[in-house]
């Protein structure tokens, strides 16, 4: 009785919203593959897919689109990624922030899809490639937005791609992005395109956007303005000034239509208002922080300066005493990288000796 009984056991130890979006993607799936076995592969396009030419007339489409994979590769991706992101999510976040972050993950990158079609079609007029010949399905944009979910959280923690690739999470929404951008030039614009869409969507949710309930300050406040997660740390630097001017821009038209929320805490201020999650994700996001400034310390220190003792030992590159500098404000889209002096303080929550010491230990190792 216990051995039958463990299937059940299992599956309701899975929360709600993951079990029923995942039994939602194989009952889907499933109906999209009976139907073009019995011949009605066009019905089953036209409303269990999103195609921009017919769309309207099937609004649902833009939800229920992602649940079918037309594939068994697909399929089995789908399967092995997503359920197990959200049930991590879910635990963390709690099921009405999880079906919420999906929902707009989704949505709206469909949306953007749908109008991206539509504008191609009217520079180019051809309605058959780019409104009829393309079937948006699938959850690549749910793929990448637990992604930037999971870089916000642990972006330091290293994992293992089919067990041969190690790399850290921070790493893995670009090289999606990267993948998604080389197959659109080739030519496979359908679906690979919309990894684009629910990368930026899930970004701008997560920075702007989540609510964040029973912080460290007692209230309710929205989105990430940390600066390890500002949209020029996905980018290289000689992209970071340009990016910078550009943020700021579309963040000030933003703020001022009060499209925004208010971020509550401010940084500046000294309110620092912890990373909604476990105390390993917080610590995760300030040793993320210690080494990127760390790391500039060593670049811009490349020719030390001091003197040596006199039994002549080594030496040594000592961090300054600790200063009254503050993080800049990173309430803009593009906010500047943190500057070396600004080690040792965050926010308000100074770091200690064994932090920078560990910081730097760590920078060693992963060099």
């Amino acid at each position: 009785m216990a051995v039958l009984s463990s299937p059940l056991v299992l599956i309701q130890s899975i929360p709600p919203v993951t079990r029923a979006f995942t039994a939602a993607t194989i009952l889907s799936s499933a109906l999209y593959a009976w139907l073009c076995w019995k011949g009605l592969a066009s019905d089953a396009f036209h409303y269990l897919t999103l195609v921009p030419g017919s769309s309207l007339f099937a609004p649902w489409t833009f939800f229920t689109s992602a649940f079918v994979e037309t594939s068994i590769f697909e399929f089995i991706a789908t399967l092995v990624f997503v359920p197990a992101a959200l049930k991590y999510l879910e635990r963390l976040w709690g099921s009405l922030e999880i079906a919420k972050f999906i929902v707009v993950s989704i949505v709206a990158s469909n949306i953007i899809a749908f109008g991206f079609n539509w504008i191609e079609f009217i520079a180019t007029g051809n309605a058959d490639l780019f409104l009829y010949g393309m079937h948006y399905h699938g959850q690549m944009a749910l793929q990448i937005a637990l992604l930037v979910a999971f870089t916000q959280l642990i972006p330091e923690h290293q994992v293992q791609v089919m067990g041969v690739i190690k790399t850290r999470v921070k790493s893995l929404p670009m090289a999606y992005l990267t993948l998604s951008t080389v197959l659109c030039f080739v030519g496979f614009q359908c679906p690979w395109i919309i990894i684009q869409f629910g990368w930026f969507v899930g970004w701008i949710y997560l920075r702007f956007y989540k609510k964040n309930a029973g912080d460290s300050l007692g209230g309710s406040t929205y989105g990430d303005r940390s600066e390890t997660f500002s949209l020029i740390s996905w980018f290289p630097p000689f992209l970071h000034y340009p990016l910078t001017i550009l943020g700021n821009f579309v963040y000030s038209l933003a703020t001022r239509f009060h499209l925004i929320p208010s971020a509550g805490a401010d940084v500046e201020g000294g309110n620092y208002s912890q990373v909604p999650g476990t105390a390993r994700a917080e610590a995760e996001r300030r040793r993320a922080m210690a080494l990127k400034a760390l790391d500039q310390r060593l670049a811009n220190n490349s020719s030390p300066q001091g003197s040596s003792s006199t039994n002549g030992s080594p030496q040594s590159t000592r961090l300054p005493p600790s200063q009254p500098a503050t993080i800049a404000r990173s309430d803009s889209l593009g906010a500047s990288p943190p500057s070396a002096q600004n080690v040792r303080q965050h926010g308000g929550k100074s770091l200690s000796e064994t932090d920078v010491t560990d910081s730097v230990k760590a920078t060693s190792e992963l060099r």
